[in-house]
């Protein structure tokens, strides 16, 4: 007779979406304690700027990548690291680390570019990690599609915990972009396009490396 034995194989130690977490927290420090000046002039140098790219030159395109580590407040850079967290550690469990940051800088970057591209405004400053982010938002729904997120929600003077499914979520999040998208500065000066083209590239490339995806799954099941 044989038998299944389960693997007593460790999962491995998810070091992609850390090393992201700080190295966004690390940048953000490091211009923050710059002069006001000097901060401005790194910005523009780094950041990426609307109205299309005006050459082909490296510089240019390292743009689409560099901005992403760059963000105009505290605010700003905490969104990204909440939702940094929320969705790629479970996602890096499942594609791998190397997956993850391809998924986040490269996805990131096509979200900048749609942006850079979409916005009319000549030399308007892009930056953030919110591309990036909508990237592996994107990724999550196409690898846990029947997944759920807890949401608290105040009710009078309690506070309610709820197992809401992802899918509804993101969704709604998602029509959101498309709608601020369409009626643009009236809701702030965001990148709405960016948001939407990472989302997009994020749930494409989940998709089209699925295969591979359950290949490493089974590996590390011992399977």
């Amino acid at each position: 007779m044989f038998i299944a034995v389960p693997s007593r194989k460790k999962a491995p130690m998810r070091w992609a979406t850390p090393l992201l977490f700080a190295a966004l927290w690390l940048c953000f420090a490091w211009v923050a304690l710059l002069p006001a000046g000097e901060q401005q002039r790194l910005l523009m140098e780094w950041g990426a700027l609307s109205g299309g790219l005006t050459s082909s030159s490296a510089a240019d395109w390292q743009r689409l990548v560099t901005a992403l580590f760059l963000h105009a407040d505290w605010a700003h850079l905490l969104g990204n690291l909440v939702f940094l967290l929320i969705f790629g550690l479970p996602a890096e469990r499942s594609m791998g680390p190397w997956r993850l940051l391809l998924v986040f800088l490269l996805g990131g970057a096509i979200a900048n570019l749609a942006a850079v591209i979409t916005i009319g405004t000549p030399d308007g400053l892009i930056i953030g990690a919110s591309g990036a982010v909508s990237a592996l938002i994107g990724a999550y729904l196409a690898l846990f599609p029947h997944a759920k997120l807890g949401v608290v929600l105040p009710l009078g003077l309690y506070l309610q915990f709820l197992r809401v499914p992802a899918s509804l979520l993101i969704g709604i999040w998602a029509l959101l972009q498309i709608l601020f998208t369409w009626f643009g500065p009236a809701f702030g000066a965001v990148a709405w396009s960016a948001h939407l083209a990472g989302f997009a590239f994020g749930g494409a490339f989940a998709l089209a490396t699925r295969a591979g995806i359950a290949r490493r799954m089974r590996q590390r099941s011992g399977y």
